[in-house]
């Protein structure tokens, strides 16, 4: 049989050290015929010189910056393999890394497929094993720190990493990929969200490994986004009935997140979100009518896979998180047996 036929997508902005290496990566994957797109978002480093010089590799250069759900997009649309491997350009994928994370991609009932993030300074360590999903909406890094050891088996994952992961093309084309109006962060929530909704799984694949140079950070832009995109993907991917029943806690979320904002100073970065949603409410209408309808299972059915405690390892808890994680277990074993009659 002939090897999968892979295209990678991958995006480059700003300096991009470590572009050449996750370039050279890609291309250098075993038991699959690799192509890579790189999309170049507004690099400044040199490294884009000599990455569109590499065998293999397809440069795109937008008129703007299209953030990383518009890139993935543009890229996607470029590929001509029969699967799409997303990788960060801080990413540096094994030989065998995509042929493992495709072939359990390709198994029947899998939506979707990631590899084993680790941290690249320390690559018995992971970064991400794949993502929790707070009922909120809350979303973070999923074993972060802890050992390789400790996630050294294939599980399905609640949500994907935008680090690496591989889904069909025709798949992708089905669902439109992601939504450009995301531009950056919570696109992968959602992507996670409408597989689960039309009945399909995600895998982590443990022994597909790629050493992630991984630097948490935050910024005006960022904390704009990931606030904004959580209620976007809240408000358009969760059923009515559970928004209606989800509703105290999410008004108290929100209030705890403002407070959040206020004492750090991004206050008006949260206010900001919630004026874009008003501002682009007939747009959030049609996304929602558009994923509601595209849905084969209810709320219920994926219930089960979310938490209903906030625990990132890469950021301090802020006060009273112990209360709000309480608050919001005492809520989610109320409610959780109504989702599930769905």
């Amino acid at each position: 049989m002939s090897a999968p036929r892979v295209t990678a997508v991958m995006l480059a902005y700003g300096a991009e050290p470590w572009l050449v290496d996750a370039a050279q990566a890609v291309l250098a994957s075993t038991g699959v015929e690799i192509e890579l797109v790189v999309v170049d978002n507004g690099c400044t480093g040199d490294g884009i010189d000599v990455v569109k010089g590499l065998p293999g590799v397809r440069l795109i250069r937008p008129e703007a910056n299209t953030g990383y759900s518009g890139g993935c997009n543009l890229g996607a649309a470029e590929a001509t393999g029969d699967w799409l491997a997303f990788v960060n350009s801080d990413a540096v994928v094994a030989p065998d890394a995509l042929a493992k994370v495709v072939a359990v991609a390709a198994e029947p009932g899998v939506g979707a497929a990631m590899a084993s993030i680790r941290l690249a300074d320390q690559p018995d360590l992971i970064n991400t094993s794949g993502n929790p999903l707070h009922f909120t909406g809350l979303s973070w890094a999923g074993g972060n720190g802890e050992p390789a050891t400790a996630h050294a088996h294939r599980t399905v994952v609640p949500s994907l990493s935008g680090c690496c992961f591989v889904i069909g093309r025709q798949r992708w084309t089905e669902l439109a990929g992601f939504a450009d109006e995301y531009f950056a962060y919570h696109e992968d929530t959602e992507l996670s969200l409408r597989l689960w909704q039309r009945g399909l799984r995600l895998e982590y694949v443990p022994d597909a490994v790629v050493r992630h140079h991984y630097e948490f950070s935050r910024n005006d832009l960022k904390l704009y986004l990931v606030e904004r995109n959580r209620l976007i993907t809240l408000l358009t991917a969760y059923q009515g009935r559970t928004l209606t029943l989800l509703a105290p806690m999410l008004l108290l979320t929100e209030t705890a997140m403002l407070a959040a904002a206020l004492a750090g100073g991004w206050g008006r970065q949260k206010v900001r979100g919630w004026a874009w949603l008003w501002r682009h409410r007939d747009w959030v209408r049609a996304r929602r009518r558009r994923l509601q309808g595209e849905r084969r299972l209810g709320d219920g059915a994926i219930a089960h896979l979310m938490t209903a405690r906030v625990a990132p390892s890469n950021v301090a808890a802020p006060p009273g998180m112990g209360v709000f994680n309480a608050v919001a277990a005492a809520w989610w074993a109320l409610v959780r047996p109504l989702l599930a009659r769905d």
